[in-house]
């Protein structure tokens, strides 16, 4: 198969995966505390609606919060199955997991930091209950640096070899 028809595939399935993740882990904590509305398609992305009339300001920042929790958590844990991954002889495989690192460990904490300023509250609106904004600006900023040290020091040189050699 072609590289970049290849990475397109990764890319893709990665993306689709980052909302699986994310999004799904707000609707589970939504069905769980009885608040989940419906699904809302936007665009390219997914949004999960509740009633936020019936939660109370913890339960409205745990949801918000729990997102991206759930993608950094997984983004890590792929980050120490990279060994795993990359002995693993189908190339879609390798590209689609190394994509999906990069959606899982970069995408919230990028967001959270900058661009929800310009895109929408999204997420913040919520966690600036548990926590001031600022703060948690400046913690998902310091993420964002740790992610790209670990992926650039890590994650990123054993891709390297392993797809310099196929």
């Amino acid at each position: 198969m072609n590289k970049k028809i290849r990475q397109y595939i990764g890319l893709s399935f990665a993306l689709i995966m980052y909302y699986v993740i994310h999004e799904g882990t707000h609707l589970i904590y939504a069905l769980s505390i009885h608040t989940f509305k419906q699904v809302n398609f936007l665009g390219l992305g997914v949004q999960i609606d509740i009633y936020a009339d019936k939660m109370t300001n913890n339960q409205l920042a745990i949801f918000c919060i729990v997102g991206s929790i759930a993608t950094l958590f997984i983004g890590y844990i792929l980050i120490l199955c990279t060994n795993l991954i990359c002995k693993v002889s189908s190339k879609v495989f390798k590209a689609y997991m190394y994509y999906m690192t990069l959606a899982l460990l970069f995408i919230d904490p990028l967001y959270l930091s900058v661009l929800y300023n310009y895109l929408g509250g999204g997420d913040m609106n919520g966690i600036s209950l548990l926590i001031p904004e600022f703060y948690a600006r400046v913690l998902y900023g310091i993420l964002f640096i740790i992610n790209i040290i670990i992926f650039i020091m890590i994650v990123l040189p054993k891709y390297k070899l392993v797809f310099s050699k196929e």
